[in-house]
């Protein structure tokens, strides 16, 4: 017969209402049960002086060893007597493992990256300062202690106004001025530790605010279940749907129901899978990192507009569900599950050993993200490389540094310091970026783009240039993850069938895991917004062009996904901006000249183009020169630039180099005016006609290949009209 002991800090186990229960259920499963604390404990004589319930009493019993511990009582009232219980745990396997304090947990699943998705974004209020500047980022926040419990000291705080606060506490709003607000924060900084979350909440549809409690334990076989999922609701006019705070109950399925219709099913399977995948998560990291494994844990979850789960608190015992049949379901799981330890210690012991093995392989694979695409490589890199060095030190590889024999060296001069690594995988032809990835194998990839560079070198095939991208899918981590471009039409040919990692992907006009949306010019730069961490955010880059968007919601999405906060990704993305990328010289009489002289394809001389008709005041003017490897696709992407220089209403259009006069005759073609096109093989006679025909207040951009030297007329046109 399996003897159970259950340890409390309390004397008489007649104040501790669950320990009858505990003492009935385990009767009725075959164990034998006693009540104890850690001053009865005799290690002399292996015995313990405790109490058993025989008759509807509590009698005291001198008795042997347990076969197993529940662990009952209150970490800090029995951490007088850690020595005993330290002792114990060396002869004697405990059930009812701590997960520490709500920050200690988030941070832990922060850290392991795979839940963090769900986490929402906490700091520890060490100041008033430290405040402040959380509220100025979130506006609407929750300010709550450490380690509260059953919605206790709980204080929702939003602006109200320039210079008040709505201030509301259980079901009492006040509002106060920053001065009062002040010295409340800090009368309640002085009794402990609090943090402070954005607010984010779940309303049904009478406006009641509502959460989940998700109760999983493990049960006789040692296998996680579900003990209970139910809603709790607030009454109205309080946003605390906690039972202790006057909030109440309901059923699962009648309340899915009312509140989502034909979706309650699938919401509910994904609260239940949801509920077990984090169980399981917490209980190998706990392994993990204190050799214990864990049994029953509470989460408090929220629902946002898009039926997004949000983590609000995940509890280590969390309290009975207010039925009394749950209640008894969780003492029978408790019972159960401590007597198969009893009978399975060597196993769980062994499983331990395992989880640690499995993790310290995976810590030794520091983030490796490698990045190609035909357009954008070296902006999301570094924006990327920005963002990752607010927190790390990490290794970037130099702007265009992106050829095998690149990746060799950055082989040899990445160490045990580094934290991440970023690099740049360049591609002309098939294999190439296999190579690359037998060099240096990433476990974070992005593909920016299929476009036409380089299409020359595989017959004119759109789709040979997307199977040689793909060789970064085929020799990444498998495991890895992958992040794409959800309107680049042309990624739809990406050969991600095999891959059994994680996709994300980045977006404008399509529906994205990270989609930008309101996206304005402004000077030397761009903005736009993105729903981040469960928040809208507002974003800003130092560099021009709609397509320069695409490069930081890359970024983004590897840094949120690596659990960087939304605070250091918008810090980040304010990066120093590679040389000669959409770089404005500002010239005398208002003249503007945009240089754009490093790589040339009719994906990014349109992107140039507009960014010149989004910023032009007055005239105009496009000087585009040769485009290489496009090979029998020449023709028709020369006709097509032509055409949208005309479209896009622009005043004078200039091209330089061999074959180019196709773009002009082709603008010309569609209606503009000949006497607007001109066309040059030489550039002493180019910049002796823009001499004459610049005027005050042009806006002129030069696009060009860095093979084809264009820079030599944005050097010319600096210094001839010098400010």
């Amino acid at each position: 017969m399996t003897i159970i002991g259950m340890l409390h800090h309390r004397l008489d186990p007649t104040t501790v209402i669950k320990s009858y229960a505990y003492a009935a259920v385990a009767k009725a499963e075959g164990a034998e049960f006693f009540y104890f604390t850690p001053k009865s404990v005799d290690f002399d004589k292996r015995s313990i002086r405790g109490k058993v319930y025989e008759n509807g009493e509590w009698h005291e019993r001198i008795m042997p060893f347990p076969d197993v511990i529940y662990n009952a009582g209150s970490p800090e009232k029995l951490s007088v007597s850690k020595e005993i219980i330290e002792k114990l745990k060396e002869e004697i396997p405990f059930t009812t493992y701590s997960i520490g304090n709500k920050w200690n947990v988030m941070k832990r699943l922060q850290e392991a990256k795979e839940f963090d998705k769900y986490l929402i974004p906490s700091e520890i209020v060490k100041n008033i300062d430290v405040f402040h500047k959380f509220m100025a980022f979130h506006r609407k926040v929750v300010f709550k202690p450490i380690d509260g419990r059953k919605g206790k000291g709980i204080y929702f705080i939003s602006k109200a106004g320039k210079t008040n606060y709505e201030v509301r506490k259980d079901s009492e709003n006040s509002v106060y001025t920053k001065s009062q607000l002040d010295e409340l924060i800090r009368g309640q900084l002085s009794t402990g530790t609090f943090i402070m979350q954005p607010y984010i909440q779940s309303v049904t549809k009478s406006g009641q605010v509502y959460d989940f409690r998700l109760h999983v334990q493990k049960d006789g076989e040692g296998k996680w279940v579900i003990t209970t999922v139910y809603p709790r609701i607030a009454p109205f006019g309080s946003i605390i749907p906690n039972i202790n705070n006057g909030g109440f109950t309901n059923y699962l399925d009648p309340f899915l129901e009312q509140e989502f219709k034909e979706q309650a099913y699938d919401i509910r399977r994904m609260l239940e899978h949801f509920s077990l995948a984090l169980a399981q998560h917490l209980d190998e990291i706990q392994m993990v990192k204190f050799g214990e494994v864990i049994d029953e844990i509470g989460i408090d979850i929220g629902l946002d507009e898009q039926q997004k789960i949000w983590m609000y608190e995940v509890n280590w015992r969390p309290g009975c569900p207010p039925a009394f049949y749950l209640e008894l379901d969780v003492v029978i799981n408790t019972i159960r599950y401590a007597m198969y330890l009893a009978k399975n210690q060597k196993q769980m012991e062994r499983e331990i050993k395992q989880q640690k093995s499995k993790s310290l392989v995976k810590e030794q694979q520091k983030p490796i993200i490698a990045i190609t695409g035909s357009a954008g490589k070296t902006t999301s890199k570094a924006f990327l490389a920005s963002i990752l060095s607010e927190k790390w030190n990490i290794f970037e590889s130099k702007d265009y540094w992106n050829t095998t024999e690149h990746t060799k060296k950055h082989a040899e001069e990445i160490n045990t310091t580094h934290q991440a690594v970023v690099l740049e995988y360049g591609m002309a032809y098939p294999g190439i970026i296999t190579n690359h990835c037998s060099i240096i194998q990433p476990n974070i990839s992005i593909i920016t783009n299929i476009g036409l560079a380089h299409v020359g070198n595989f017959d004119g095939d759109i789709k040979g240039v997307a199977k040689a991208k793909s060789e970064l899918i085929h020799g990444m981590d498998q495991h890895g993850l992958l992040i794409m471009n959800k309107d680049d039409d042309n990624s739809k040919y990406l050969e991600t069938q095999q891959f059994k990692g994680k996709i994300l992907t980045v977006g404008i006009h399509s529906p994205a895991d990270y989609r930008a949306y309101d996206i304005q010019y402004k000077y030397i730069g761009m903005t736009f917004k993105i729903k981040l961490q469960g928040q809208e955010i507002a974003m800003y880059i130092p560099i021009l062009g709609e397509h320069h968007v695409y490069n930081a919601l890359n970024a983004i999405a590897v840094a949120d996904y690596l659990g960087f906060s939304p605070s250091d990704i918008k810090a980040g993305l304010n990066f120093k901006k590679p040389p000669r990328r959409l770089t404005l010289y500002n010239c005398r009489d208002a003249i503007t000249v945009i240089d754009d002289t490093v790589h040339s394809h009719p994906q990014g001389v349109r992107a140039a183009i507009d960014v010149l008709t989004n910023i032009a005041k007055k005239r105009k003017v496009a000087i585009i020169g040769q485009m290489r490897e496009l090979g029998d696709l020449r023709e028709e992407e020369y006709r097509k630039v032509g055409e949208y220089v005309y479209e896009q209403d622009i005043d004078l259009f200039i091209t330089y180099g061999f074959r180019t006069e196709e773009m002009g005759a082709a603008a010309v073609a569609k209606g503009m005016d000949p006497s607007k096109v001109y066309h040059f093989i030489n550039k002493d006679e180019l910049h002796a006609l823009l001499e004459k025909i610049i005027k005050p207040h042009d806006t002129i951009l030069v696009k060009g290949a860095s093979k084809t030297n264009m820079f030599d007329t944005v050097k010319f046109l600096d210094e001839f009209f010098k400010a």
